[in-house]
């Protein structure tokens, strides 16, 4: 990663609004129109699943060549059977061994990337660990995408102008980066504050990768998607504990309220592909987005107990534990250890 002692100068992009014409209500489709990516080619983890589904569509349907790591391929291939062309690849983010072994395989190809999406994740699970013995929230959901970026960046360099995007979360709210115990050793496990800590960790990411990676022309992003429960991601959360988020209503339907972030898939998978695609970023990145825009910081959060309830409308925004220059700075360098004991060459 040649362009951390770079001469170039770097400057943060603003974390505040663009005003870019769309809106929480916007679906990727939209978000995308008008927009070739004939000759592109794009990574999607996650996407046979969830919002994953509807980028890697969409992202399809723009002319880019789209590849789908997956651990489950019988379900990836039922799940994507109707999308022309989309390519499906062996990876499974627990195993550092797949992780490489995915890598190794695009990198002989030689093709550059130019979109990394890294959208696979697993939410509020109960205290599981990988073989290295890290807990698997922050596992899945960070260390395995951190490993397969760092393991891609000789592709993303020779794109020219790559975009790496990372699903984050609303779900940020419920814990920092716990550096003293990442692991959950230490004090009691819980899985809300497990997640909060990845999806954190994700925004993090995406501001080091940023800061490192744009002399090389790599930009980062890191968005929250929105509120969909009817995709894999809640199949840990009990009915009791999503009708009291508000977010499913007494006869166990999804609650559709784009003003309180509860969208549908084909909105939820908006602002990943336009932080992927839209020329309005051109020359810009580290910053967190949501509603197909960049979020403004957000010092008064409701509590996350009742997201789904009235006065969780229009409170939207990143707090400011996740935009730590120097948290994230550290953030990677744990990473890299976590990782492979030593930096990433």
């Amino acid at each position: 990663m040649k362009s951390e002692n770079s001469t170039i100068a770097y400057t943060a992009t603003l974390q505040q609004p663009l005003n870019s014409g769309f809106g929480a209500a916007s679906i990727a489709r939209e978000v995308i129109a008008g927009i070739d990516l004939s000759g592109k080619v794009a990574i999607v983890t996650g996407g046979y699943s969830g919002i994953g589904v509807e980028t890697v569509r969409v992202l399809c349907s723009a002319g880019a060549r789209v590849i789908v790591p997956a651990r489950d391929r019988a379900k990836a291939n039922r799940t994507l059977d109707s999308i022309q062309d989309v390519e499906i690849w062996a990876m499974d983010l627990l195993d550092p061994d797949s992780i490489d072994g995915f890598a190794d395989r695009f990198l002989a190809t030689g093709l550059p990337l130019h979109i990394l999406i890294n959208s696979a994740g697993i939410m509020a699970s109960p205290l599981m660990r990988d073989s290295r013995g890290y807990e698997a929230q922050f596992s899945t959901n960070h260390l395995g995408h951190f490993q397969l970026t760092s393991r891609l960046w000789p592709a993303l360099v020779s794109a020219n102008g790559a975009r790496v995007v990372a699903v984050s979360s609303r779900g940020h709210r419920y814990s920092p980066v716990v550096f003293e115990d990442l692991q959950f050793q230490h004090r009691e496990y819980d899985p809300f504050q497990a997640y909060g800590q990845s999806k954190t960790a994700n925004i993090l990411f995406a501001i080091e990768l940023d800061k490192r990676g744009f002399a090389e022309g790599i930009r980062a992003f890191s968005v929250h998607p929105g509120g969909i429960v009817n995709t894999d991601l809640g199949r840990y959360s009990s009915k009791e504990r999503l009708r009291k988020l508000g977010v499913i209503d007494e006869n166990g339907q999804p609650v559709l309220d784009p003003l309180r972030q509860l969208k549908t898939i084909e909105q939820g998978a908006s602002t990943g592909v336009w932080c992927a695609t839209s020329p309005l970023l051109n020359g810009m990145g580290g910053v967190y987005c949501e509603n197909n825009d960049i979020a403004s910081i957000l010092t008064n959060a409701v509590s996350l107990d009742s997201i789904g309830g009235a006065d969780a409308k229009g409170n939207f925004g990143v707090l400011p534990h996740a935009l730590d220059p120097q948290a994230a700075q550290c953030l990677w360098q744990v990473s890299e250890q976590l990782v492979m004991g030593g930096k990433f060459t």
